[in-house]
């Protein structure tokens, strides 16, 4: 059913890697000029990965396993972006020329991160309350 918590969750999720980060940017430079993730490819592959993954788990409720499958990973690929973006904000704090200044785009996979765990925390209370109600039987 799609008025469960983990929709709304869920729909969390998709706000922040299918719509914000357009909104907000990555980072920026001391010369005033913005990063967006639409500026490298590999950033455009992981957000639409994990927005398309985010669909597909709204999409799959009533498949309670799957949709907890999916959720986990898209928690893989959000961390991965994580990495990316820690891996890049610790070279950007190394350059001597160009001092950046991080943007809150950059939080974006960590907050997507807990409505995941949120999500598959609900989708596992349904499981088990389904599982219960099926022993009653």
């Amino acid at each position: 059913m799609l008025q469960r918590i983990q929709t709304v969750y869920l729909a969390i999720v998709f706000i922040l890697v299918g719509v914000l980060p357009f909104v907000f940017p990555l980072w920026k430079f001391e010369d005033g000029k913005e990063f967006y993730f639409m500026s490298k490819m590999l950033y455009q592959v992981l957000f639409g990965l994990s927005t398309a993954l985010t669909v597909l788990s709204i999409i799959s409720f009533k498949k309670r396993q799957q949709q907890f499958v999916f959720n986990r990973l898209n928690m893989i690929l959000n961390l991965i972006l994580l990495g990316l973006f820690v891996y890049r904000s610790l070279n950007l704090s190394g350059e001597t020329p160009v001092v950046s200044e991080k943007g809150i785009g950059m939080f974006l996979p960590i907050i997507s991160i807990v409505m995941l765990v949120l999500a598959n925390k609900a989708i596992k209370k349904d499981e088990d309350l389904v599982k219960s109600v099926d022993r009653l039987r």
